[in-house]
């Protein structure tokens, strides 16, 4: 389960950034975890407990935003939402597309 890893590695982020700030006690926490980023969020919901334990995130709220894949067909020029990389162009059926979003896995705001 490679969401305790990715739970462990936001905690030491959270850790740094309050160090740097001279703070002890966070309130809140946000996540921006696309799609595509390979990250399973009931897993890492699951694993948060584990990860947080006796840490500055142990009582703090976690609020988590999904970002929607999104690619742009490199054949037509179109934008549209995927749900997997092979996911086709639904206006020219071409399989050439850019990710523009969806891969994102990051820390967005911490509260304190």
């Amino acid at each position: 389960m490679h969401e305790l890893t990715v739970a462990i590695g936001i905690v030491e982020i959270a850790e740094k950034e309050a160090k740097k700030a001279n703070i002890s006690k966070l309130t809140k926490i946000e996540l921006e975890i696309g799609t595509l980023s390979g990250v399973e969020i009931e897993a890492l919901n699951f694993a948060w407990p584990m990860a947080v334990m006796d840490t500055i995130l142990e009582n703090v709220e976690k609020k988590i935003q999904t970002v929607q894949a999104k690619a742009k067909c490199m054949d037509c020029n179109v934008s549209f939402e995927i749900n997997n990389l092979f996911d086709h162009c639904p206006a020219c059926k071409g399989y050439s597309k850019s990710i523009l979003q969806g891969k994102e896995l990051r820390v967005k705001s911490i509260e304190f």
